[in-house]
């Protein structure tokens, strides 16, 4: 795995998911919100639209029950867990922490913590270490009306990864690099907006593009 399409926030809009199949990637990751709010019974046929290996989470706008509907699929949940593939090892955490909305799928700081130490004490260290969650980390990606919405806990495992792959903040979409950490949200996916990493062969040798479909 090279080349990985990096999809968000498609809340339920699957119509410009055709339009991504043109590119050349490896593999896919989708960084949550899938559906808005359910319902879930489209979730298998999308993502067995893609013909290379697909990896996903739950945002904070899909039923937790999106979870077995993922295990059931061709994709591969990687929510609180983690998988090496080749010269990458890719951590999964979704949902996102508390909002003003009482959404469907939210973690406390407490419980993001207790999760990321467990994955990441646990996790094959690799060439590349990915970390794809939904909520973006404190103070990288997250303003809203210029206030900071994103998780401490997540900032707080920042340095353990090499790349995060985050979501949830529509308006947010770009590539920043916090302590030496990427982090890249691809902009919601029923927009057409999405972003393709490339990992070379040397460790932080990791290159993002935004697309626009």
């Amino acid at each position: 795995m090279t080349d990985v399409l990096l999809l968000a926030d498609l809340h339920g809009n699957y119509g410009k998911l055709d339009a991504f199949l043109s590119y050349d990637y490896d593999a896919v990751i989708i960084a949550g919100d899938i559906t808005n709010f359910g319902p879930l019974e489209p979730v298998d046929s999308v993502l067995s639209n893609f013909e290379v290996p697909c990896f996903a989470i739950p945002g904070n706008c899909d039923p937790r029950e999106i979870i077995d509907v993922l295990e059931r699929s061709d994709a591969v949940c990687l929510h609180n867990s983690w998988i090496a593939l080749g010269k990458i090892t890719l951590a999964g955490l979704g949902g996102s922490n508390k909002t003003p909305f009482d959404t469907p799928f939210e973690l406390t700081e407490e419980e993001i913590d207790k999760d990321l130490t467990r994955i990441t004490n646990h996790m094959d260290k690799n060439i590349h270490n990915v970390l794809l969650c939904h909520a973006p980390p404190y103070e990288a990606l997250d303003t809203v009306e210029d206030n900071h919405v994103g998780s401490p806990s997540i900032r707080k495992h920042l340095a353990r990864f090499d790349l995060v792959c985050c979501a949830h903040i529509h308006e947010a979409r770009g590539v920043t690099e916090v302590d030496g950490v990427k982090v890249v949200n691809p902009g919601p996916a029923s927009e057409g907006y999405g972003a393709i990493i490339r990992f070379g062969k040397e460790p932080k040798d990791i290159h993002i593009d935004l697309i626009a479909v």
